[in-house]
């Protein structure tokens, strides 16, 4: 019988048929580390998964890249999805990788950070949005099991504290894959009764895995979209979560958030006592300073007594009364010295004299104005004789009566032979009219 040798084409072709139909390698979930990795710039990883005896070639697509929540480095631990596939021209199979994730805790703390990065983004951590907690709360909402250590420690502080607050149960999951929806639904609810001031939502210690629930979207979105304060208490003090980043205000412990969301009885107590000193020290000084008041609103009132006004408004009557009476008397006597001394000077002269040498007084200044008027008047028409003949002797047309004319040229009057040149057309005027000529000749 004769020997059938495949070509190499063939031999891979069948291998390549059997790895990629068989029914166990179709969907392959594999545990591995990262060497040799490549990262086109397409998109697409090339690498290699590896244990300690053994290793594989993977290449994952830049469509699957794409969702990856984390940038995958050399030697990390990875749990990857895919299947066998053969590349023909080498000879080569490897892993189609079409999901991938960090092994272990490593996966959740860098889907943590991511929604971390992308919350704060879009301003969720912003403090400016924060609700303030009110101070002396009728009553106080807590989110959390009922059964768990968490409850009666919050309900074991509150009663230590303020005793006058209202405590109300919104029981909630808070450990596994129902309980986000479980605190979302409980924070809806709150919000829709109203009946609380303030909201503690959280829970006791426990793993990362434990404490997820307050890592998810959709509890960070309900805490953010409340109308009512929330204190946040998730875990230990070390532990924080993206409620706690939210929330309007973070407490280490569920105990350390009922101090937060009440007042100290002890503190209002203490400070009841202080403003009782306060207002019976003011108290004292108040009515201290009213009776000083008093004491002056009785001096006034006396003095506003009728009888007193009468009497004070009777010594102010005598004393106007003197004075009106002592000037009265100091006007006449002053009014009787001048009259005296006015008919005394009178009887002194003569009055015929006296008006008899006014009127020579007032004749010979009379005289004196009309002289001076004269001579003033005479001067100026001097001057102006003087005026009018300098101005008649500049008049020029009465030396165009003595013969004597005016040359021009283009309107303007020539003074030197040099201001013309020949065949220039020029104007010469006389007394009765004027002459065109053109230069024909210039003599010096």
């Amino acid at each position: 019988m004769e020997k059938q040798y495949l070509t190499v084409t063939a031999l891979t072709k069948y291998i390549k048929y059997k790895l990629e139909t068989d029914e166990h390698l179709k969907t392959i979930l594999l545990r591995g580390e990262i060497s040799n990795l490549t990262k086109h710039s397409r998109g697409h990883f090339y690498f290699s998964l590896k244990d300690e005896h053994a290793q594989i070639r993977a290449i994952m697509f830049s469509s699957a890249t794409r969702t990856l929540n984390f940038s995958p480095k050399e030697g990390d631990k990875v749990l990857v999805t895919g299947n066998i596939s053969l590349y023909e021209p080498q000879g080569a199979y490897s892993i189609q990788v079409f999901n991938m994730e960090l092994d272990g805790i490593g996966a959740l703390y860098l889907a943590y950070e991511k929604l971390k990065e992308e919350l704060e983004k879009k301003g969720y951590f912003d403090p400016s949005r924060k609700k303030p907690i009110p101070s002396y709360p009728k009553a106080v909402g807590v989110i959390t099991s009922p059964t768990g250590a968490a409850i009666k420690d919050i309900l074991h502080t509150i009663e230590r504290r303020y005793p006058l607050t209202k405590v109300h149960l919104y029981p909630a999951l808070v450990q596994g894959e129902t309980a986000k929806d479980s605190i979302v639904k409980q924070i809806k609810r709150a919000n829709e009764d109203k009946f609380v001031d303030v909201l503690i939502v959280g829970r006791g210690g426990g793993s990362i895995e434990d404490l997820w629930a307050f890592n998810e979207l959709i509890v960070a979105e309900a805490i953010y979209q409340s109308k009512i304060p929330i204190i946040s208490a998730v875990g230990h003090e070390t532990d924080f979560t993206i409620a706690d980043f939210i929330a309007d205000l973070r407490a280490p412990t569920p105990t350390a958030a009922a101090e937060l969301a009440t007042p100290d009885k002890q503190n209002l107590l203490e400070s009841i006592e202080n403003i009782a000193y306060t207002i019976k020290t003011y108290m004292k000084s108040y009515l201290n300073d009213i009776k000083i008041k008093l004491i002056h609103l009785d001096e006034r009132l006396d003095k506003s007594n009728p009888s007193f006004k009468l009497s004070e408004s009777k010594k102010r009557l005598n004393e106007l009364h003197y004075n009106l009476t002592r000037n009265y008397k100091l006007s006449l006597e002053q009014l009787k010295y001048k009259v005296d001394s006015r008919h005394a000077y009178l009887k002194t002269k003569d009055l015929t004299n006296l008006i008899k040498q006014k009127q020579i007084t007032i004749q010979t200044l009379s005289q004196q104005l009309t002289h001076q008027y004269q001579n003033k008047l005479s001067k100026e028409n001097h001057a102006l004789r003087v005026t009018l003949q300098a101005l008649e002797n500049l008049n020029p047309v009465k030396l165009m009566d003595l013969g004597y004319s005016i040359t021009l040229k283009n309107n303007q009057k020539l003074s030197s032979i040099d201001d013309v040149t020949i065949n220039d057309t020029i104007q010469t005027l006389l007394k009765d009219g004027h002459i065109v000529s053109k230069v024909i000749k210039k003599e010096t």
